[in-house]
């Protein structure tokens, strides 16, 4: 390929499409559609392109990756490291109510609620009282305040170098306590109660179809705001969207079907690699036959070639995954994945060792192995992706594994009963640092879908967070990790890129490695 990777992402891009576009309107192709927009509950990825657009918290990441100043103007850090005060600039939700800090000791508050169900609660336990809080504590004792309309202030229970970068997650941003407790189940939904704080606001949801956005005229910049409208087209056939965009129908698409990946890097404009701190793996449930044995996760594990699956499969740019945190993350002058072991996985697969660790569980040469179901969301992709690794299996193993595909919304409720054999998934990093991958298999976490449990991995985790050097919280870090990975109950598959087109009429578009469409600055020239 001789398409540039972009760093981090500016984006003015692309085509040889050229569409015709009414001043100021913008229309973006999503594959996929999600079940959850409230910011404070939601750990969809792909609920982000709608939140990321409708509101923002305290602070906001630059295209560079910077931290720099949202709703607050200027922040103040103590000397220990443990108590940050924020001042709130004049700024007004999308409906024109004045933002005040007790939306935020509101919003915080309700995410550390059990009842609300939360599903990255644990990124606020950070906070004195909070991880309390959530098991049946006072929630007044959280250590969260309003001393006035303009400034929050919060206390650390140790000191956390990544905090900044960390209230840039959704669970952070603040919501309105009279539109939530009005309709809680409902007022995503609508857009007459969807109010945000962001630089758009939602006009349309049509289901199985769009989401409509406008300019927010109540945004604090909405001025620098150039697109009166937005909308977000859902396409979830990848070759459709595609077709699509070359007919100039549609200006930016976030996905292009992987057989089209060669062509478009030398032919279009439009066709940008974005580089993601994301993984893909599957989950193995440890608690369901046969899964239950490592020595079968293990030979599972051990019979893809890795190398296969990106070159052939997914004909991509992305790189075979050995362990759960991806590269690109530099800790104490080293990046996480220096010198990482391989967890006893090679990016080709090892079918003598796969086969030994399968006849060690007692099915040699795949004898007796019990019927057995690999689930995954609907998406062409992953599917021709799962339907490859089913004939690594049958070759490489003597196993038959079948796969049982449904719509996302179906999907990853009943995932998250953890009574599969084994589930497709993966994780993009919520926040530019390895723990946003590695709290997830905390005991307990919302996020932990395999219900994998162990307390070695918990208490390295736990000093990893109270340690102050970085380095030092690097190595712990890693020790977690290896913990998890030589207990096999993920299968790593690949690091991502993203693989996508927007029109080179579009600039100041640009799309964070954290997998968020930012439209806060994109102008259509003329």
């Amino acid at each position: 390929m001789n398409k540039l990777v972009l760093p981090l992402m500016t984006a003015a891009l692309l085509a040889s499409t050229g569409g015709v576009w009414a001043a100021g309107e913008l229309t973006y192709v999503v594959n996929n559609e999600s079940a959850q927009y409230d910011p404070g509950t939601t750990a969809e990825t792909f609920a982000a392109p709608i939140i990321g657009n409708t509101f923002e918290g305290l602070v906001r990441l630059s295209p560079e990756g910077e931290v720099v100043p949202a709703l607050a103007e200027a922040w103040e850090i103590s000397e220990d490291g443990l108590t940050y005060t924020f001042t709130l600039r004049d700024a007004n939700w999308s409906d024109g109510e004045p933002i005040t800090a007790s939306d935020f000791v509101y919003a915080w508050q309700r995410v550390l609620d059990p009842a609300t169900g939360a599903m990255n609660s644990q990124m606020l336990y950070h906070i004195v009282g909070a991880e309390e809080a959530y098991g049946g504590a006072d929630p007044e004792a959280i250590a969260i305040s309003a001393p006035d309309e303009k400034t929050l202030t919060f206390t650390l229970k140790q000191r956390v170098p990544y905090m900044l970068q960390l209230l840039n997650y959704p669970a952070f941003y603040p919501v309105r306590e009279d539109i939530v407790s009005a309709d809680p189940d409902g007022w995503t939904r609508n857009p007459e109660t969807f109010i945000g704080t962001g630089p758009f606001r939602v006009t349309a949801f049509n289901q199985g179809e769009s989401v409509v956005f406008e300019k927010n005229p109540n945004y604090y910049a909405a001025d620098e705001v150039s697109l009166d409208k937005l909308t977000f087209r859902l396409i979830p056939d990848q070759a459709t969207a595609l077709a699509a965009m070359e007919a100039g129908d549609v200006d930016g698409i976030e996905a292009v079907p992987a057989p089209e990946i060669p062509r478009l890097s030398v032919e279009s404009d439009a066709f940008l690699i974005v580089p993601a701190l994301g993984t893909t793996y599957a989950f193995f449930n440890p608690g369901q036959e046969p899964l239950d044995n490592v020595h079968v996760r293990k030979a599972l594990s051990m019979a893809i070639d890795r190398s296969e699956i990106v070159e052939f499969v997914l004909q991509s740019a992305d790189t075979p995954a050995l362990g759960l945190v991806p590269p690109g993350m530099s800790l104490g002058g080293e990046d996480f994945t220096d010198g990482r072991d391989g967890f006893g996985l090679s990016e080709t697969a090892d079918v003598e060792g796969a086969r030994a660790e399968l006849a060690e569980a007692g099915y040699e040469n795949g004898e007796g192995f019990p019927e057995t179901l690999f689930v995954t969301y609907s998406s062409p992709p992953i599917e021709k992706l799962l339907e490859a690794i089913q004939q690594m299996w049958r070759e490489n193993l003597n196993i038959d594994v079948q796969i049982q595909s449904t719509e996302w919304q179906v999907y990853y409720p009943e995932v998250q009963k953890v009574e599969y054999q084994i589930a497709q998934m993966g994780w993009g990093a919520d926040y530019p640092h390895p723990m946003t991958f590695l709290d997830n298999f905390v005991s307990g976490s919302a996020n932990n879908l395999n219900g994998w449990s162990n307390p070695d991995y918990d208490a390295a985790i736990t000093a990893a967070k109270a340690a102050t050097d970085e380095a030092e919280s690097r190595d712990y870090m890693r020790e977690a990790e290896a913990i998890l990975m030589n207990d096999h109950v993920i299968l790593p598959q690949y690091h991502r890129y993203n693989y996508m087109m927007m029109s080179p009429e579009v600039t100041g578009f640009w799309r964070s490695p954290l997998n968020v469409p930012y439209f806060r600055d994109a102008e259509i020239s003329e």
